[in-house]
């Protein structure tokens, strides 16, 4: 391509693009007027006082200013010139016609009983003016249009029993007036009537629109709030029946060895013994009490299967997974197609003691669903690195595939990145998420091999309570930001 077709070409790109930008920009505009319009505004509110820029939210107050400051001396004139009226009567009546409607975009109830009255009183002065034959009454033209502005403030503001009464308070005054219609007058009672029940049903309308659309937001919301509080709940009871495992065989361990000391130490005197059969029998006492706890977290809720925060199938009684395991479950998932480098370090696999062993394995499993269901064919490469003081877990991956199918936004189980912040405060880590600027995805959890004194164990447990507390005052949806 010459130099000249290139010029032409940059030329002819860099005009378009700011075309469609500001056609991109106006559409967007359009469509924000729109939302505000549906957007019902409370009773101290005015109109669009929940739009998002400023100009939108003066928009109501430009549009009346422009229809007041057009029909005032409009009125004036017709009133003077055509119907003959004095000309104190007539600024007075169109004083009173016209500027009222400025309190119709935050109080227009208030607006329309002071328009009816004046629109009233003047139907009545114009019934003895010297020219009113042949023209209407007792709505003047430029009463009508103000009085349709009204209408409009009004159906987008009161509720539908104001306006049946608004509406049919207008019919009612118009027939009364009609018994004392002027000779040669057209008659506008039954034009207004109809106006009014048109623009009051079309904006009613428009009101009850918004009003639906957002009790159906509120309704989301909760739904939201509570799909998350439960998702943490069953990820947390999910969590406590794997720890059973856990804490049974180190108090299993304690059992057999408190029973067996009179046997491997023989000569123990009486006193000793008696303490450790004692030590025993606490310890049997602890085994069947979490048994029946765990009956009750394995008691069938219809909240899952096997693996399920209720359900209880061959899963269960499976020995628990760790560290040791990772190799397997990243064959695996490479035999269902998705690419993923495993590098362990040696004697990661017991270095961690049971609980951050099976946190371990947790969190690269609830990793690899994640790339599996969001990122399929994306590469990913997951690291386990040991030493005296932590276990470092990380599981990065690029953007998925071109040619593969990502499965839509949605509620999804939940699970994922909310088991993982579970599972790291509960052996008091850190947990670090977030997108990569490739477009792919990383997840970072450091597990603490030694809590210490417990305050790394109390700090996690107080923040999950303060947490709770939170949530409970104002419920928040912890998966808005997730990819599970």
């Amino acid at each position: 391509m010459s130099d000249k077709a290139r010029e032409r070409t940059g030329r002819r790109t860099s005009a378009g693009v700011p075309a469609r930008t500001a056609g991109a920009r106006g559409a967007g505009a359009l469509a924000q007027l729109a939302a505000a319009l549906r957007t019902p505004a409370a009773s101290a509110q005015p109109l669009f006082a929940q739009a998002p820029k400023a100009w939108q939210r003066a928009l109501p107050y430009v549009v009346i200013g422009t229809f007041v400051v057009s029909l005032l001396p409009t009125t004036i004139t017709v009133l003077t010139n055509d119907y003959g009226l004095d000309g104190g009567w007539s600024g007075a009546l169109g004083v009173a016609q016209t500027v009222p409607l400025l309190l119709a975009v935050t109080r227009p109830l208030p607006a329309w009983l002071l328009v009816l009255f004046a629109d009233a009183v003047g139907a009545v002065l114009l019934a003895q003016a010297d020219k009113v034959a042949g023209h209407p009454w007792p709505w003047t033209p430029m009463a009508i249009v103000g009085y349709l502005v009204l209408m409009a403030c009004l159906g987008l503001r009161e509720s539908i029993r104001n306006l049946v009464g608004v509406w049919l308070v207008t019919g009612a005054l118009g027939a009364v007036l009609g018994f004392f219609q002027p000779a040669d007058t057209s008659n506008t009672s039954a034009l207004l009537f109809v106006l009014a029940g048109i623009m009051l049903a079309l904006t009613g309308a428009l009101r009850g629109l918004g009003d639906a659309r957002q009790r159906i937001a509120e309704q989301e919301s909760i739904s939201e709030a509570e799909r998350s509080r439960r998702t943490l709940l069953e990820e947390r009871a999910r969590i406590a029946r794997e720890l059973h495992d856990v804490v049974a065989h180190h108090m299993s361990v304690i059992t057999v060895q408190a029973d067996s000391a009179p046997y491997r130490l023989p000569g123990m005197p009486d006193p000793v013994q008696q303490e450790f059969a004692a030590i025993a029998a606490s310890a049997r006492e602890s085994l069947g009490e979490m048994r029946r706890l765990l009956s009750v977290l394995r008691a069938p809720d219809g909240a899952g299967g096997a693996d399920g925060p209720g359900g209880g199938g061959e899963g269960d009684r499976a020995p628990q997974p760790g560290i040791g395991r990772l190799q397997q479950l990243v064959e695996a998932t490479v035999r269902a197609g998705q690419p993923v480098e495993l590098s362990l370090a040696a004697g990661a696999a017991g270095a961690a003691p049971p609980a951050v062993d099976l946190s371990a394995y947790r969190i690269v499993q609830e990793a690899l669903a994640n790339v599996v269901r969001h990122a399929p064919g994306a590469p990913t490469r997951v690291s386990v690195t040991a030493d005296d003081d932590e276990v470092l877990v990380l599981v990065v991956n690029g953007p998925a595939a071109r040619d593969a199918v990502v499965e839509p936004e949605g509620p999804g189980t939940g699970h994922g990145l909310v088991g993982m912040r579970e599972r790291v405060r509960l052996t008091g880590g850190t947990l670090d998420t977030g997108p990569l600027p490739d477009g792919g995805f990383r997840v970072a959890a450091r597990l603490p091999l030694h809590p210490g004194d417990g305050s790394a164990g109390g700090n996690a447990a107080n923040e999950a309570d303060r947490a709770n507390r939170a949530n409970r005052a104002n419920p928040v949806n912890d998966t808005n930001e997730e990819r599970s």
